[in-house]
C-alpha cells in the first residue's frame, strides 16, 4: 500500500468513530422531557414545572406548537391543563405562565401525581407527590439567623381591653373567605381556555378573560356549576389542546373557530345582568343558556337546511 493509503486510512476511521460518538451522543436526548422542581410538595408551595422540547424549531410553523401539560390526581381525576410556549432553544418552564401553579387549590388530594407532557406526537410524563395540609411543608425559602439582644427586665404591658373572638369562621385548603362565608379558590382552577386562547392569539385577549371571569366568578361559586365544570373539563380537554394545535398551523381554521364561538360567547354574556345567589337560580340560567346554544347551533341549521330541501 502507497504511502498516502495508509495516511489516509486512520484518519477515515477516527472520522467515522468520531461521528458515531456525536450522533449516539445527541440521540440520547429525549425528544420531549418533562420534570418537576421537586419530588414532595406541602400546602402552599409553587410548582414548577419545566422541560426541553428537542426538535422545537420557532422558524418552522409546523415545530413551534405548544407544550401541554396535562395533571391528573392520585384518584386519576383532571387537575389542570396548561399549553407552555418554549423559548427558541427548546426549553420551556411553567414559570413563563401568568398564573403560577400552588398546591393546596386544585391540588388538594395528598397522594401522586401524574404530569404527562405532550408535544405533537412526542410524549412523555412525570410524577410528585403532595402530603396536604397535615403533611411536612417544604421550606422554598431561607431563614434568617436570630440576631442575639439584650435582654431588659421589664414589666409587660397589659392590654386591658378585651379581646373579642374573631366571628368569622375559619376556611380551610382551597377556600377563601368572601362575604364572611367560604367559597372555592379563585387563584388555580381548572385548565385554561384552550380553543379560545389558540383563536384569539392570547389568554390575555378580552375574549379569554371575559370566559375566564365567568367560569371563575359565576359558575364555581356554586356546587352545581362546581360539579358541572368537573365533568365538563373531562370531556373538553380529552380533544381541544389538539384543536389547538391545528388552530396555530391552520390560519384558515383559527378564523373560523373565531367565528363558530363569538355565538357562544354573546350568550354567556347574559350572566353578567342577573344576579345568581342559590343553586336554583344557577341551574335555571345554567340550562337555559345551554339549550340557547344548543339551538344556534344544531336546530337552526338543521330548519334552514330542512326549508333548502324543501324548495328543491
Amino acid at each position: 500500500m502507497k504511502l498516502w493509503g495508509k495516511f489516509f486510512l486512520p484518519i477515515f476511521a477516527l472520522s467515522l468513530l468520531s461521528y458515531g460518538i456525536s450522533g449516539a451522543a445527541y440521540a440520547a436526548v429525549e425528544p420531549l422531557s418533562v420534570t418537576t422542581n421537586k419530588e414532595f410538595y406541602g400546602e402552599g408551595n409553587t410548582i414548577t414545572i419545566s422541560g426541553f422540547v428537542k426538535n422545537f424549531d420557532a422558524s418552522d410553523p409546523q415545530k413551534r406548537m405548544d407544550v401541554t401539560i396535562v395533571i391528573t390526581a392520585p384518584n386519576g381525576n383532571l387537575v389542570t391543563v396548561l399549553q407552555i410556549t418554549p423559548n427558541s432553544d427548546g426549553n420551556y418552564s411553567s414559570d413563563s405562565l401568568p398564573i403560577s401553579l400552588k398546591a393546596g387549590g386544585m391540588i388538594s388530594a395528598e397522594g401522586d401525581y401524574t404530569v404527562k407532557a405532550k408535544w405533537g406526537a412526542q410524549s412523555n410524563q412525570t410524577t410528585f407527590k403532595y402530603g396536604g395540609s397535615s403533611g411536612a411543608p417544604v421550606v422554598e425559602e431561607e431563614v434568617p439567623e436570630p440576631t442575639q439582644t439584650e435582654v431588659v427586665d421589664e414589666e409587660p404591658e397589659v392590654d386591658e381591653e378585651p379581646v373579642m373572638e374573631s366571628s368569622q369562621p375559619v376556611c380551610g385548603p382551597g377556600t377563601v373567605l368572601k362575604n364572611g362565608l367560604c367559597v372555592a379558590e379563585q387563584q388555580q382552577r381548572g385548565g385554561g381556555c384552550l380553543i379560545a386562547t389558540a383563536a384569539f392569539g392570547s389568554e390575555m385577549a378580552p375574549q379569554v378573560q371575559f370566559l375566564r371571569e365567568i367560569r371563575d366568578g359565576t359558575v364555581l361559586q356554586t356546587q352545581s356549576g362546581s360539579t358541572f365544570m368537573t365533568g365538563f373539563n373531562q370531556f373538553y380537554y380529552s380533544f381541544s389542546p389538539a384543536i389547538a394545535d391545528y388552530e396555530r398551523e391552520n390560519p384558515a381554521f383559527k378564523e373560523t373557530v373565531k367565528i363558530a364561538i363569538t355565538p357562544m360567547l354573546t350568550s354567556l354574556a347574559i350572566l353578567n345582568y342577573v344576579d345568581i345567589d342559590s343553586e336554583e337560580e344557577m341551574l335555571g340560567y345554567g340550562i337555559g343558556i345551554i339549550l340557547l346554544n344548543i339551538g344556534m347551533y344544531f336546530v337552526a341549521p338543521a330548519v334552514v337546511i330542512f326549508k333548502i330541501k324543501n324548495r328543491k
